[in-house]
């Protein structure tokens, strides 16, 4: 791939990653690449100013990178992120060494590792539907009353349980070792197309992850008179009332990374990102 558009997309709240995205868009320059800058809080601008652009780097953490995707979608401008976060689990590359490898990446001396997102869909009396992306997973959750919520699960139409919990969580293969595994869900292989269901901290009712198959349609039907939340890559949050219903299923889109590494890289560096030993320069939201 020749890349000649790069995106750097940065943290607004750790102000080291504007110095870093000002540093790799000078070695950019000087390769011949055309670079932009835009913070990642930014959606709608990093959107006009997407087309043409053959990579974006991200300069942050992994919440730097979930709204990177976000941004993207739908199209399928692939990302590279550069950790100045605590744990980067999707990140290639850390800060200080960034500007060396950068020729690897817009050489094309890289692989492209394809993640599966998630596809929700909100219906709410109060408001048209609504769609939305997420690359790690959807959780319906208690609000800020400290009481269990109930949550009627449907899969493919049939129904499932009754969940009495503080929240159901939704994930891809990819948010399998976020708060799905704080919730002592399975770890999936990264390419894995199988969606994860779970409840946390269940009250009477089933306690066990599910791992569902790529086609399967999960229906979440708010049950309940106290305050809920769904939170949708844990910076989408918004309030949810009885009766409201979210259907998941994997999205016809993709996340796209470019990758330096080699590709057994996951199971190499799992134990090390399972225990925190990857960077600990920044703050990452």
């Amino acid at each position: 791939m020749n890349i000649k558009k790069v995106g750097l997309l940065y943290h607004p709240m750790v102000g080291t990653t504007l110095d870093k995205a000002k540093e790799l868009e000078s070695s950019l320059v000087m390769q011949g690449v055309s670079p932009w800058i835009c913070s990642a809080w930014e959606k709608e601008e990093i959107q006009a100013l997407l087309e043409g652009t053959d990579l974006l780097l991200t300069i942050g953490g992994d919440g730097t990178i979930l709204r990177a995707v976000q941004a993207v979608i739908p199209h399928s401008t692939p990302i590279t992120g550069i950790n100045q976060g605590k744990l980067g689990f999707l990140t290639e590359l850390d800060a200080s060494e960034a500007v060396k490898k950068l020729p690897l990446l817009i050489t094309g001396k890289s692989w492209i590792d394809q993640r599966s997102i998630l596809q929700a869909e909100l219906i709410s009396a109060n408001h048209e539907p609504r769609v939305f992306h997420a690359l790690n997973d959807v959780i319906v959750a208690r609000g800020e009353i400290a009481r269990i919520i109930r949550v009627d699960i449907a899969i493919d139409s049939q129904p499932l349980a009754t969940y009495k919990t503080d929240a159901v969580i939704t994930a891809t293969a990819t948010g399998s070792t976020g708060y799905a595994l704080a919730a002592r869900g399975p770890i999936l292989h990264p390419q894995s197309h199988d969606l994860l269901l779970l409840p946390v901290a269940p009250h009477l009712s089933p306690s066990y992850p599910l791992v569902l198959p790529e086609n399967a349609v999960i229906l979440l039907r708010l049950n309940t008179y106290h305050p809920a939340t769904l939170s949708v890559d844990g910076h989408i949050n918004l309030p949810l009332s009885d009766g409201d219903t979210v259907t998941i299923k994997r999205s016809p889109h993709f996340a796209r990374f470019f990758r330096i590494r080699s590709e057994d890289w996951f199971y190499r560096s799992l134990e090390d990102k399972l225990k925190g030993k990857q960077g600990d320069s920044g703050r990452e939201s």
